[in-house]
């Protein structure tokens, strides 16, 4: 059932950026990767994944953000994750659990960096409902 589904992922740490790329086609995904905002809004332009996960702090430090924001003016149904490691490296933590967060954050799912891949792929499945 997983065949098929498209993931955009996005990350300006080009390890991790492989990494996440090698677990998620390991569970039965497509991919397209992007390093940048920018690299990320020039493929937003042309094609609609299934999924994206957004890293939060890329060229700016609100790049996953306003990459939500586009996205969701485009897509609005498609499913948003921010897999960022901000909380460990600036002290500040987010989370979807208000409902005014919600409504700047534009995401669905907002993870810490370090979740082990069974559990990405459960969150993954749910958000596409598989």
């Amino acid at each position: 059932m997983e065949e098929g589904k498209t993931i955009l992922l996005v990350d300006d740490d080009s390890d991790y950026l492989f990494q996440l790329d090698h677990n998620i086609k390991k569970f039965g995904f497509q991919t397209i990767s992007a390093e940048s905002q920018k690299e990320a809004e020039e493929i937003l332009k042309t094609t609609k994944p299934d999924l994206a996960i957004f890293d939060l702090m890329m060229e700016n430090d609100d790049s996953g953000f306003i990459l939500c924001y586009k996205a969701r003016q485009k897509y609005p149904d498609m499913p948003i994750i921010i897999a960022t490691a901000v909380a460990s490296e600036t002290g500040i933590s987010f989370d979807l659990h208000s409902e005014s967060e919600r409504k700047w954050i534009k995401a669905d799912l907002y993870l810490e960096k370090g979740i082990r891949p069974d559990q990405l792929h459960r969150e993954i499945n749910k958000l596409l409902k598989i």
